[in-house]
């Protein structure tokens, strides 16, 4: 019973990580089309989070981060 967690049955594999020799991994997208069915300024937003979420690694992100990426587009309140 002296197995090290690496060579455990259950052990966790990252495979997010390219070992040597291979080429590196693209983030895959679930839902890559899914703003074709938007209005034009809604789909714009959409990129845009898209865009944030990749460019900071982030796969949810917060209201102010949300506030953020609205305002870069030029968005603001009267």
């Amino acid at each position: 019973m002296s197995e090290t967690l690496a060579t455990a049955p259950n052990a966790f594999v990252d495979r997010r990580i390219p070992t040597t020799g291979q080429a590196p991994i693209i983030e895959r997208r679930q839902f890559s089309n899914s703003h074709d069915d938007l209005s034009p300024d809604v789909r714009e937003l959409a990129k845009a989070i898209d865009e944030y979420k990749l460019r900071h690694r982030r796969r949810f992100i917060s209201y102010e981060e949300m506030y953020n990426v609205i305002r870069e587009l030029g968005y603001h309140k009267d």
